[in-house]
């Protein structure tokens, strides 16, 4: 049922089932990207690089076949609009079609290509929808190749700094990501400007599609997840465990200095604590990614005095970020003591947690029940550019599709049963959002 009752429809014909999005549309395109951007082992999608361009050419290509009207800002993102019935913000759907070095085919592209076959879908059946539809193909999302995040949605708010364009460096050949961006037919003239292309007033609301990256829908048997929020962080990417290098049988315990005993201690503790704050109704997942000691130092008759790790905490409510925060600098002080070691966490770096707006949610899983289309709501461990949607003030929200076998490796495996799910669920909410007045 529509949040705004007093909004009329078209005609029977705007009625989200009888708007059947294109999925033949979006096989197609999915097999085209494989074929031009794949391997015998992945997918490849240079951001700023040649297969997210072909990608980038191909979506274009589509989107003037249904009459779109196209643009491109000044860091090669990709706007392809449908004209609504009436005038005022648009609806923005986007996401990236970059991937990581050998990845999935689905990360970021089942999103655009998600967007691409619901307005095909309308083209179809002569719908033109109540509002301005406009599907944003965003740059350079993957972090793995300029080692900064989310540099198309950030420069199309004028957030990209002048320092990125000339420092940021692509990974695979050290190319500077200004450089890039001018290959690629931008201008980094605009971009050191600090002027915005998009003005968060002219969009009504920003919803991304993407495929999920974790098990949650696969082990919970459901199609479709509602956001609620991308999680924050804080992470201590280059942490050691520092102690004494001595003889492992010639060393009686109450004389260890032992790192990795102590490090170990601190990885028990810690998910002891996660168990705790997950029990009080906390939100939270807590890795340490990385935990190894010095190949050039250690060896097997040697108790390690040196052991590096890193630590990577998530949780959608700050406050919670901060509490665990503390509990690991308490823990950490505890075992220093106790293990008579002294850890050393390096450089904090984290980010901002991202709401999802509240009433798209609660559209969304409306709309989810009325056509049943089985949903539930859950919350966004990884990074997206919806987070730099949701931060520039404008109405955000995300569909997730379940994703076998995780993501970024080759084995993503998304059900087109499930994105055509997706689809009846987007087109749902563009024919009917929850726009303000």
């Amino acid at each position: 049922m529509s949040m705004y009752p007093e909004r009329e429809r078209q005609a029977d014909a705007t009625q989200p089932d009888l708007a059947s999005a294109d999925i033949d549309l979006a096989e197609r395109l999915f097999e085209e990207l494989r074929r031009r951007t794949g391997t015998d082992r992945g997918i490849t999608r240079a951001s700023y690089g040649l297969g997210e361009q072909v990608a980038h050419d191909i979506v274009r290509r589509e989107g003037r076949k249904l009459g779109l009207e196209i643009e491109m800002d000044a860091a090669c993102n990709l706007y392809m609009t449908m004209k609504g019935r009436e005038e005022g913000p648009a609806i923005f759907i986007g996401s990236h079609i970059d991937s990581v070095p050998m990845g999935g085919n689905f990360d970021g592209a089942a999103g655009v290509l998600l967007g691409l076959c619901v307005l095909s879908g309308y083209a179809r059946a002569g719908i033109r929808p109540p509002w301005n539809i406009t599907l944003m193909v965003i740059r350079a999302e993957e972090s793995t190749w300029f080692g900064a995040s989310y540099i198309g949605s950030r420069a199309a708010f004028g957030l990209l700094r002048s320092d990125e364009l000339d420092e940021v460096k692509r990974s695979s050949d050290q190319i500077a990501l200004g450089a890039a961006i001018e290959a690629a037919g931008g201008d980094t003239a605009f971009l050191r400007s600090g002027r915005s292309f998009l003005d968060p007033a002219r969009i009504a609301m920003f919803i991304e599609p993407h495929i999920e990256q974790g098990p949650v829908l696969v082990e919970r048997g459901l199609p479709i997840g509602i956001v609620t929020g991308i999680r924050g962080s804080f992470r201590y990417r280059e942490a050691k465990c520092l102690g004494v290098y001595a003889h492992s049988g010639a060393t009686p315990r109450e004389y260890r200095q032992d790192a990795v005993r102590a490090a170990a201690a601190l990885v028990v503790e810690l998910d002891k604590a996660w168990t705790r704050l997950e029990e009080e109704g906390a939100d939270l997942v807590v890795t340490f990614c990385q935990f190894y000691t010095d190949a050039s130092e250690a060896a097997f008759s040697k108790i390690a005095g040196r052991l590096t790790f890193a630590l990577d905490v998530r949780s959608q409510e700050a406050a919670t970020l901060e509490r665990v925060k503390r509990i690991v600098a308490d823990t950490a002080a505890r075992i220093e003591t106790e293990h008579r070691v002294r850890f050393d966490f390096g450089h904090l770096t984290g980010s901002a947690a991202a709401k999802m707006d509240a009433d798209i949610v609660r559209s969304l899983s409306a709309l989810a029940r009325e056509h049943g289309i089985r949903a539930m709501r859950m919350a966004c461990g990884a990074g997206h550019d919806a987070a730099v949607f949701s931060a520039a003030g404008v109405p955000t929200g995300m569909i997730f599709i379940r994703n076998a076998n995780g993501s970024h490796n080759p084995d993503e495996h998304m059900a087109m049963a499930d994105f055509a799910e997706a689809a009846r669920l987007l087109s749902a909410l563009c024919l009917d959002p929850p726009l303000r007045a």
